[in-house]
């Protein structure tokens, strides 16, 4: 027998409505939100169960890589599942955002990220942040060889000395960087140097693995590397040293990992509060204690003690939205390097 609720007396009507919605509310909190993840699974992790834990909100993980995932998302368009999309670097947040496929964000949660680390938009943010360094190995270079400069790479005396993962997101993040700091031309020529001195490796790891067994002279990685090993045992870092560029060179580029909530989601308003949470000072926090050894990017956060400070980088500015991915890929195709 059906439930009529006209048929019922006003108290009753009231008491039947609040039950139907606490209904929803329960089944809508555990149906949970789909996040799209290609950062850190262990750092992700942490946050999801602290999430969970603050709000009762579960989190369903779809773990994958920038551009793995990124195009996934424009593929699948509307009829995604996902609620939340998180990355290692904001080329893949570009892709998507330029498919129109995220809502804005609640101003709270922009407010809790720096501003240098967020697009001007507020269709995303920063989450975390991680710098480009030289890795090397001293003993084979000394402090005075050291380049002074990103693109001193491209000069004859760096054949055969330096290596570099192409190939992924990282990498190609970097090159998004020089080429909207230095323009097209510039960075073609770039490249196509890069084809005749550099050694080709999968991965940062497998970069600075090389770089520690002697087998490489140096390499250009992302920071938290040597620091992520030396967490453990040592035994692949122990031999490298971190030179960082500096004074707004493009090799002082510093990626932001990005966080975006998209507009088909089934769940909005959890989704922004995951997004809220992760920016806020709880999730900030767990970078400052967790073993990825990225920075923190929230208003008055602090990073591992570890690191290198953020302001002591003297990173050039890039405006995160100008990253372009697929102009990137097109060029490094051209030169040979995918």
């Amino acid at each position: 027998m059906k439930l009529r609720l006209t048929s019922l007396g006003p108290v009753a009507l009231l008491a039947t409505s609040m039950m139907l919605a606490f209904s929803a509310s329960a089944t809508s909190n555990d149906q949970g939100i789909v996040v799209y993840n290609a950062q850190h699974e262990n750092l992700v992790k942490s946050w999801v169960e602290g999430f969970t834990k603050d709000t009762g909100i579960k989190v369903t993980l779809r773990n994958g890589g920038d551009s793995e995932l990124g195009n996934q998302l424009v593929q699948e368009g509307s009829a995604s599942p996902a609620d939340v999309f998180l990355t290692e670097n904001s080329p893949a947040m570009v892709l998507v955002d330029n498919a129109k496929l995220f809502a804005p964000l609640d101003a709270s949660t922009l407010a809790q990220v720096e501003p240098q680390y967020r697009p001007e938009h507020g269709r995303w943010t920063g989450i975390a942040a991680r710098s480009t360094v030289f890795v090397y190995n001293p003993a084979k270079l000394s402090e005075a060889q050291l380049p002074q400069s990103l693109l001193d790479l491209a000069k004859p005396e760096w054949k055969g000395r330096w290596a570099a993962s192409p190939s992924g997101a990282d990498f190609q993040a970097i090159v998004s960087a020089l080429l909207e700091l230095k323009g097209e031309e510039a960075t073609r020529e770039w490249l196509k140097a890069m084809k005749t001195n550099f050694t080709a490796y999968k991965g940062n790891s497998t970069v600075m693995k090389a770089v520690n067994a002697g087998q490489i002279d140096s390499g250009v990685i992302y920071h938290y590397y040597p620091f992520v090993d030396g967490a453990k045992t040592g035994e692949n870092s122990k031999n490298v040293k971190l030179h960082y560029f500096k004074h707004q060179d493009p090799g002082a580029f510093v990626s932001i990992s990005g966080a975006g909530v998209l507009a088909s989601s089934k769940q909005p308003q959890q989704a922004q509060e995951f997004v809220k949470w992760i920016t806020g000072k709880q999730g900030q926090e767990i970078l400052r204690t967790n073993t990825a050894f990225e920075y923190a990017v929230g208003v008055g956060a602090a990073s591992n003690p570890k690191l290198v400070p953020l302001q002591d980088l003297a990173a050039p500015k890039v405006e995160p939205s100008k990253l372009n991915s697929k102009k990137v890929v097109e060029l490094m195709t051209e030169a040979g390097l995918l």
